[in-house]
């Protein structure tokens, strides 16, 4: 069948998460392009000085990043039964991991032919790197929030102060990548015809 006519049914399947989940994946989607924008332009504070003010939007946003985290993580845990954590996270299933390794290989058969395969809620491979750019987001908020509180003020600190943030500014280049592959491949996917981008980014209740 051609591709094209699958693209044009398969926005019709796409699942309306719910209200909460819509509004934790919105919020935390502006937190991280807040995050990433500002850390460009920051200046951190020197020793008994402030930093500049894309320092503080910086830090101040990570910790709301960091609630749109906390709140994410609660409604798939309430909602564990409607999400699968197998999906999200399959690396210690064997089932999981095969279901995984041949949605790959379906992937790769569309592309070689330069064509996306049609939209498919809880695909294993997206739904993996779902999961994947959850946990990469969770620890940069997190690594963010435990250095605004435990900080002295000085970002070359050794310690407990360097480790936390070093592993901050080395998930910082992953998180580029994770937000220019996922909203690219979203971009790609609308205007495709496989989801409305609205349905997501959409906070009625309905």
């Amino acid at each position: 069948m051609a591709y094209n006519n699958l693209s044009s049914r398969s926005h019709k399947h796409q699942e309306k998460h719910g209200l909460i989940l819509r509004l934790a994946h919105g919020g935390l989607a502006i937190a991280v392009i807040n995050q990433l924008l500002t850390s460009l332009v920051l200046q951190a504070p020197a020793p008994d000085a402030t930093g500049n003010w894309y320092f503080e939007v910086h830090e101040y946003g990570g910790l709301i990043g960091f609630g749109f985290v906390i709140l994410f993580w609660l409604r798939l845990l309430v909602k564990m039964r409607e999400t699968s954590f197998g999906l999200l996270f399959p690396w210690f299933s064997g089932e999981r991991l095969a279901a995984l390794w041949e949605d790959i290989k379906h992937h790769v058969r569309y592309l070689s032919k330069f064509r996306f395969p049609p939209f498919e809620n809880h695909a294993p491979l997206a739904s993996a790197v779902h999961g994947l750019g959850l946990l990469l987001i969770t620890a940069m908020a997190g690594s963010g929030t435990v250095y605004y509180f435990i900080n002295n003020d000085n970002p070359d600190a050794g310690g407990l102060v360097g480790v936390v943030m070093f592993i901050h500014l080395t998930l910082a280049n992953l998180a580029w990548a994770y937000l220019i592959g996922h909203a690219g491949l979203a971009l790609i996917q609308h205007y495709l015809g496989n989801i409305s981008l609205s349905t997501m980014w959409s906070f009625s209740r309905d």
